[in-house]
């Protein structure tokens, strides 16, 4: 589950690219928090802490500014196109008790049937679960598949209170009979290499 991570954010009152430049520079990320019709908080956050924080997907936040605290999902991150350092951040405010849409990794576990090959066709999968007690990944086990089996959306083990936002028929992953690749020559071409060429044989 995704753990809650507690930031100091300062109010952000002055805006537009060159000053967000110039947080960067003394180590503060830009991030706005938004959501249940309240007027949106421009805030500031230590960078170190806060990139340490969002490397887990749907990352929890709990901001505290001027003595209150907000609990926010992560919902955007903005990067730096080459860096790839956070540049800005979107937090979405949550409370105890509500549910919020995600996507989340699919992990596998177990070993499909010898000589089967396994395909994974939805990596992440969406759901709705409680804000304060987001899973990291679902489950799916593949343990014996053989090959012509489908692995289905029902098949997923869900954490309790989380519902797949996916038709329960639908097709998470495959499992197939190993393509062989043909490493041998067509006769026609092994023939033409066994003939001697013209200029050979003068």
């Amino acid at each position: 589950m995704s753990d809650n991570t507690k930031l100091n954010g300062e109010l952000r009152d002055d805006f537009g690219k060159g000053a967000a430049r110039q947080a960067r520079r003394a180590g503060k990320i830009p991030a706005v928090i938004y959501g249940h019709g309240a007027e949106p908080i421009h805030v500031l956050l230590p960078a170190q802490a806060t990139t340490l924080a969002v490397r887990q997907s749907n990352a929890l936040l709990t901001i505290v500014v001027d003595g209150e605290d907000h609990v926010a999902l992560v919902k955007d991150i903005q990067r730096h196109a080459l860096k790839m350092t956070v540049d800005h951040l979107d937090l979405l405010t949550v409370r105890r008790g509500e549910k919020v849409t995600v996507d989340v990794n699919v992990h596998v576990e177990g070993e499909v049937a010898p000589g089967a090959v396994f395909n994974l066709e939805y990596p992440t999968v969406s759901l709705e679960a409680e804000a304060l007690n987001l899973p990291d990944s679902v489950t799916v086990n593949i343990e014996g598949r053989e090959a012509g089996d489908n692995v289905l959306a029902s098949d997923i083990q869900l954490p309790e209170g989380a519902t797949l936002l996916l038709e329960a028929d639908t097709v998470i992953a495959t499992v197939a009979a190993p393509v062989e690749a043909d490493l041998g020559g067509s006769e026609e071409g092994e023939a033409s290499a066994e003939a001697p060429s013209e200029e050979s044989a003068e």
